[in-house]
């Protein structure tokens, strides 16, 4: 029996002799197996690449997202520091309101304003992990307790309002302001004596600024001493009531006489360095009943 097989003639349309091919029904078999490896691995490459395509896209668009993301949270951050730094300045704020309404004592009121640095290790075990690490790091128990301090100081502020209107009168007899345009060149404390070196009690604030502006009174009262004095120069010392008086030292020049009433902003003398004093400056002092206090608190527009 003769063995099967295809021909395959091929009729040129010129005029040369037709070419026959012949295929045995192996070689068929082989041939048409070979076709269906070939489809199988094309359609195995293009299903592949097809599957690639959506893994590139789906990486392309959480790689956009998670930038998104940092930015989002980078902003967060950000706007946490601010809420941080905004609570703390209310704070230290409501705190001199307190002081000067009476409503506090300055001695309980030691503790810093300031809410600053990141959570503790016992916070971020109780509040869980940040997103981020650093001073500023966002986690759910730093925002309660900003969100706390804040609800906090918004109940004192509005209490305070209530009591503001009510003593307006008393308020306005309060050393609130600073008495001179300038810069803070020493505090009230401790520090080195600038003529002695030995280490003193520095029983006032300094501002220091140009010689020749103006002093103001800090609040409304009666000046009760223009004088001179080797430590404090040419200084004024005005009573306020309520327990209240202050002394502006260093002046180059009074504005004011003994007896003469004065509101607060007034002035009351002009920059000088007269004592005791090694630049242009006013040495200002809050008395409260007899005793000095630092002037730090009741100086609201610090």
């Amino acid at each position: 029996m003769a063995k099967k097989h295809l021909s395959l003639i091929i009729v040129p349309h010129t005029k040369t002799s037709c070419r026959t091919l012949t295929f045995s029904q192996k070689a068929l078999r082989a041939l048409g197996a070979g076709s269906v490896i070939l489809v199988l691995a094309l359609t195995v490459v293009l299903v592949d690449y097809i599957s690639m395509s959506s893994v590139r896209r789906k990486f392309s668009a959480l790689s956009e997202e998670t930038v998104e993301q940092k930015a989002l949270i980078a902003g967060y951050e950000r706007s946490i520091g601010e809420l941080r730094e905004t609570v703390a300045n209310l704070e230290s704020y409501a705190k001199k309101i307190n002081i000067m309404a009476g409503l506090k004592s300055p001695d309980v009121l030691t503790a810093p304003a300031g809410l600053g640095g990141g959570p503790s290790e016992g916070e971020l075990a109780a509040g869980g992990p940040a997103l981020r690490g650093g001073p500023q790091a966002v986690s759910p128990l730093a925002i309660q307790n900003l969100s706390e301090k804040a609800e906090s100081i918004e109940r004192n502020l509005n209490s305070l309002v209530g009591y503001f209107e009510s003593e307006s009168l008393r308020l306005a007899s309060t050393p609130s302001v600073l008495p001179a345009a300038g810069w803070l060149s020493s505090r009230f404390g401790h520090r080195t004596d600038p003529f002695t070196g030995t280490w003193t009690m520095h029983w006032g604030v300094d501002i220091s600024t140009n010689v020749g502006n103006p002093i103001v009174s800090t609040a409304d009262g009666i000046v009760i001493k223009v004088q001179y004095d080797k430590y404090l120069g040419n200084s004024v010392t005005i009573s306020h009531g309520n327990g209240f008086t202050t002394v502006y030292g260093h002046m180059s020049k009074f504005a004011v006489k003994a007896g003469k009433k004065v509101k607060r902003g007034e002035v009351i003398g002009y920059i000088g360095k007269t004592g005791k004093a090694a630049g242009p400056h006013v040495h200002y002092e809050v008395w409260k009943d007899g005793k000095k206090v630092d002037p730090s608190n009741y100086i609201l527009e610090e």
